[in-house]
């Protein structure tokens, strides 16, 4: 019997154990529980990171009384890092418009200062190359494929010409190469934005003199390679009066009504809209002719 008892009592410390252990660990899970959860560093980090880069956007949203504030900037504050003096002082503020810019003389190195001051940009794809098309016709293609010879074969480049401008007033053009089409054209686009220009528009014609900006202040000549252009301006209502290349530099250009007389080898497109880009920048130097 006493060996029994012996046996009882040891079960009975050992269930009593188990339950005050038990107790415990229930006792700790409802301390944890209770107790707030130490915020995680990282996220700290990020909720201040989008606070900071929703002050600047407030702050730059609030000054959009000049062009080439308030978001645009804000947006290319946020995403693109300055790699020139000039970019540094666009996201400062220094510059308010790209007239300010062009004025001052200032080399524009990088094609987001456009961006940024020049919103709702447009571009146009200048179709300069070709192929054999059936018939002996040629197909009209966006880029041109040259070769050269090495060696191991042939090497193939495609070229491509772009034209930017925001329908009011500035208008640039850009030419690039590359292995790939598409490549080739996003440089090219990149490239016109470096040489925009402001154009000087009017209403140069003796017909209409109304004083609006719908054409061009007076004639005005330009060239490339074989190709010589000389843009006259026209009244109210004449249009476009060009080639259906040029009138995309015109339309981006912000001019509506023109005459466009021609010569030499306008086949050859990209002499062609090089000629008239030439022209209207010959408008702001106040050269009427060659």
């Amino acid at each position: 019997m006493t060996a029994k008892k012996k046996i009882g009592e040891q079960e009975l410390e050992v269930i009593e154990k188990a339950e005050e252990s038990a107790e415990a660990a229930a006792s700790e899970t409802v301390e944890k529980k209770a107790m707030p959860k130490k915020a995680d560093a990282p996220a700290e980090a990020k909720a201040e990171a989008v606070a900071a880069q929703e002050q600047v956007f407030e702050s730059f949203e609030d000054s959009q009384q000049a062009p080439g504030t308030g978001k645009a900037v804000a947006q290319a504050m946020m995403t693109w890092p300055a790699k020139t003096k000039l970019g540094a002082d666009v996201l400062t503020g220094k510059y308010k418009s790209l007239d300010e810019v062009l004025e001052n003389g200032e080399l524009i190195l990088e094609p987001e200062i456009v961006d940024a001051m020049v919103p709702g940009l447009m571009h146009e794809v200048v179709y300069i190359g070709g192929s054999p098309g059936k018939g002996g016709g040629i197909r009209r293609t966006a880029t041109k494929m040259t070769a050269r010879m090495h060696k191991s074969g042939r090497r193939f480049k495609l070229s491509a010409l772009s034209i930017v401008g925001n329908g009011n007033g500035i208008v640039g053009i850009g030419m690039a190469s590359s292995r790939e089409h598409r490549a080739a054209l996003e440089k090219s686009i990149k490239t016109a934005k470096l040489s925009v220009i402001r154009v000087r528009r009017g209403c140069g014609s003796w017909e209409c003199g109304c004083g609006g900006e719908h054409s061009i202040p007076f004639k005005a000549s330009g060239k490339s390679g074989s190709v010589r252009v000389t843009l006259l301006p026209a009244p109210k209502g004449v249009g476009l009066v060009a080639s259906e290349e040029s009138k995309k530099i015109l339309r981006l250009a912000g001019v509506h009504d023109i005459w466009v007389k021609t010569m030499g080898q306008t086949a050859t497109r990209n002499n062609l809209v090089i000629a008239v880009f030439n022209a209207l920048k010959n408008l702001n130097q106040g050269k009427g002719g060659l």
